[in-house]
């Protein structure tokens, strides 16, 4: 990156079945997926997705096998 070039900044994004991506800040987010209160670098991103994403199985899935959700922070 030179110095003249600005890091791009990117959201951390969950759908409605909790699963987790990340959004470059400047686009409009797709249909079905929110921020999830996180913004900054890819890296930061992924690092907030690797804390806050244990359990990759969607909700769905989840609630068949009959456990509860984990909190969402």
């Amino acid at each position: 990156m030179t110095e003249t070039q600005t890091e791009e900044l990117y959201h951390v994004v969950r759908n409605d079945e909790e699963q987790y991506s990340l959004w470059a800040a400047d686009r409009p987010l797709p249909a079905g997926w929110h921020e999830a209160g996180h913004t900054g670098t890819r890296e930061s991103c992924l690092a907030h997705i690797g804390e806050v994403w244990t359990d990759m199985r969607p909700r769905s899935v989840r609630e068949r096998h009959g456990e509860a959700a984990p909190a969402i922070p």
